[in-house]
Parts: structure tokens; sequence; C-alpha cells
């Protein structure tokens, strides 16, 4: 049977988007930080070469360039003052939520409530400020390093420092703007903009090598058939779940015994998302990313880790794999699932898996459950990742183009998407209560009075 909530979801149409003011107010504000952000992009950091800045990132934008300026929707190629982007952000939040699965403190404090919160997120915020500090000071003596700077010494350092990180607070600030009044996460939605405006000119210059020759038609038609089915096979994946059939026992209140009912408890394929990804991405190409800057002052040691773990190396690829499967498993068991949180929880609303004792064995049985599925959803990161990187390098694609980069694009689409579909339910709902409210005020005015008394 399709319960009623289900049938008004399947019968929600677009076309509803027009009376539901509220949603579209909340789409428009979203649109114009979005546009906001995009600007900012263009604003120069004070004190950048543009020649040298240009020419450099011709030659770098096949590597870790070409991936980091496609993460900052082009900032980072531009030199502008969202250069940084909201990596620093999300990198603080990634350590913060696993400091507070494994510190006890902070575990209490999540438990709190709202107030509790609020205090991680301040220790979020203090986290990015020293993380985009450090990043911005790295940078800095890398351009100076690159003879990018067009005037090096201490304030040009100090400028590029500042300015850097007020953008990266800016962005961060627009996106608890865009989560709290706009639509969807913010700061989803300002990663999925920076890669999707890099998009038409990575199309366009691929298309260009076609037609010089450079890449052969078949390449160019397998490389497309590989997008599509790359991102159909991540929405099918991003949607498949385990569902884990859970009993409520029989009660009795008052003189009334009623039924237990019945629920599913559901338990993604890839509990982790993006985030194993990301952080195998940023470990993997720390080394790279100094080079990159630093010319060739680079020491016997960094030589022989770029000879051996460069984008596209055998070595690369393989550690890519491994840290993206560890990365899986802690944050799942660590931050998003945890077996023996969700086990109590069961336990004190009385629900239990049929046929598995509530408690400990409960924990064992999902523990067990999670590591199975956790095996399918860690090799399609891995397959999703891994694939277009050999494919760039067999290739020779001229840009970036990364799994990373189709994963958040699509998680993120299908999230608003979802988001979107929530609040026109919600519209629809209130329209329905209003239509009743207004038959029960006219049935009353219908209402034969009684005969009034002499």
């Amino acid at each position: 049977m399709v319960s009623a909530v289900e049938s008004m979801a399947a019968n929600t149409s677009w076309s509803a988007l027009g009376k539901a003011t509220d949603l579209r107010n909340r789409i428009l504000f979203t649109l114009g930080l979005l546009i906001v952000y995009r600007l900012g992009t263009f604003i120069p950091v004070p004190g950048i070469d543009g020649t040298a800045l240009r020419q450099f990132m011709e030659s770098a934008g096949q590597g870790i360039g070409g991936m980091v300026s496609m993460f900052t929707g082009g900032a980072l190629g531009r030199m502008g003052i969202f250069a940084l982007g909201i990596m620093p952000y999300i990198s603080a939040s990634i350590i913060v939520q696993l400091m507070t699965s494994m510190v006890p403190a902070l575990e209490q404090l999540k438990k709190e409530g709202e107030q509790g919160r609020k205090k991680i997120n301040q220790y979020t915020r203090f986290g990015t400020v020293a993380l985009a500090t450090l990043q911005a000071y790295g940078l800095a003596v890398s351009l100076e390093a690159g003879d990018i700077a067009a005037d090096p010494g201490m304030y040009f350092r100090i400028a590029c420092m500042i300015t850097l990180v007020g953008g990266t607070m800016f962005l961060m600030w627009l996106g608890e703007q865009i989560t709290a009044r706009g639509i969807g996460n913010g700061i989803s939605l300002i990663i999925f903009v920076g890669i999707i405006a890099e998009v038409p000119a990575a199309i366009a210059q691929f298309f260009s090598s076609g037609r010089s020759g450079a890449i052969s038609p078949a390449v160019i038609v397998g490389v497309l058939v590989m997008v599509i089915v790359t991102i159909m096979f991540v929405v099918f994946m991003e949607r498949a779940l385990r569902k884990i059939h859970i009993q409520y026992p029989r009660r009795q209140v008052g003189q009334k015994m009623y039924d237990g009912g019945s629920s599913h408890l559901p338990v993604k394929v890839n509990p982790a998302g993006v985030i194993p990804a990301i952080f195998a991405s940023s470990l993997l190409l720390l080394p790279v990313t100094i080079s990159t800057f630093s010319g060739n002052s680079t020491g016997p040691i960094m030589s022989v880790l770029l000879a051996n773990f460069g984008p596209g190396q055998p070595l690369y690829l393989l550690f890519f794999v491994a840290m993206i499967v560890f990365f899986a498993y802690f944050y799942t068991f660590n931050v998003s699932f945890k077996p023996d949180e969700v086990a109590d929880n069961l336990k004190n609303q009385n629900g239990f898996v049929p046929g598995i004792r509530p408690g400990k064995k409960t924990a064992e049985y999902l523990e067990y459950v999670v590591n199975r599925i956790l095996v399918l959803g860690a090799a399609y990161l891995a397959a999703v990742c891994i694939l277009p990187e050999i494919l760039r390098g067999q290739f020779a694609i001229p840009f970036y183009f990364g799994g990373t980069s189709v994963l958040i694009v699509v998680s993120v689409t299908m999230d608003t998407i979802q988001q979107v579909q929530s609040h026109l339910l919600a519209h629809q709902y209130e329209g329905l209560l209003e239509r009743s409210q207004l038959r029960g005020k006219t049935g009353k005015s219908r209402k034969k009075r009684s005969p009034a008394r002499k």
C-alpha cells in the first residue's frame, strides 16, 4: 500500500513552484549569494604579477593547478580573494567531527543539544581561521618562490594572508546564510558552483583538442559515454539502501491494547559520502601542491615523492585506493553510523531487530551488516575516483577530470532537488489544511439552528 505522503510526493508538480512564495524567495536568495561568490572569484589579490601567474597556470593546468582551480571556481587560476575556497572550513569541520567521536569532552558537548552544537560550531570557526592562516602563508611564500609576486617581501605576505583568510571567512558566512535562509546546503552549493563554472571552458578545450587532431574522435566519444555512465552509476549507488527490519512490541495504554508496529532502519551503501575521497586527495596531493608553487627548489626527498606519488603514477593510484577504503570505514564507524549508539537508541524506544537480542547483540549485528555493505561502498568510491585518473593519463586529456568532482556535483544536485520537493510538499500540506478549515467553517454556517424558545 502506498501512503498518502508518498502519493502526494509522487503527484507533486513543478508548476506549484509559482504558488510557493516562500520557496521562490529562498531560491532567489540562494542564487543572489552564489552570484556574489562568482563575482568575488574575479577580484584579484593585491601584489600579483598577472602575466607570470597566467603562464604558470597554463603549465600546471593538467596537474594540481587544474584540480584546485576547478574546486575553487577558477579563483586560484586568477589568484582571486577566494583562492583558498571553502576547503579550510570543510577540513576544520571534518577534523572537529572526528575529534568529537574520539574526545569524551567534545562527545559530551555534542549531547547537550543546541548550546553544545553552537559551541562545536565555534570551535569549527576557530579551526577554519587557523587552517586558512597556515594555507595562506604557505601560498604567499610559494608565490614568492615561483616569481609570481610583483613586489615580494613581508608586506606582500601580510596583505596576501589577510586577503585570503578574509575571503575564506566570507565564504563560510555565505554558506551559513544559504543554509539558514536559502535552499540546500550552502557549503556544498558553493563547491558545486565552483566546479560547474569551470566545466564549459574544459569542454570547449576538450573539443578544440579534437578539432586540432590532438585527440581522436573515438576518444572524445568514449569520454562522453564514460561521463554519462559514471553519473548514472553514482546516482544509482547514492540512492541504494540496505533496509534493516525493526519491530516494536505490543503495548497497553489504559484498558486498550495496541498492536506493535514495524519499521526499517535505512543504511546507505555509501554512508560516508564524498569525505573519504576528499581526505585522500588532500593528503596525497600535498607534496605535489608544495612542489608546484615552489618552482625548482625541491630537495632529493621531494623529488623521489614526486616521481612515485605524482598524479597517475601506480603508487599514487594504489595509495589513493587504500586511503579511500580506510577513510570510508573510519568515518562511517566514528561519525556517520555508530552501531553502539544506534543499538542504544533502539533499545530505549523498545525497538528490536527480529531474532536479535537488544543491546550488545544488536550492536554486533549492525556492525556486521555495515561492514559487509562498506565493502561495496568503498569499492564504488574507489572505482569512481580512480577510473577518470587512469583514463586521463592514458589518453592525455588536456584538462582535469576527476571522480571526486563528479561525486560532489551529483550528490549536491540530488540533495537540493530533494529539499525543493520537501518544500513543495509542505506547501501542498498547508493548502490542504487551509481548504479543510474553510470547509469546516462553511459547514458550520450551513448547519440548521435549533428553534428559539419563546
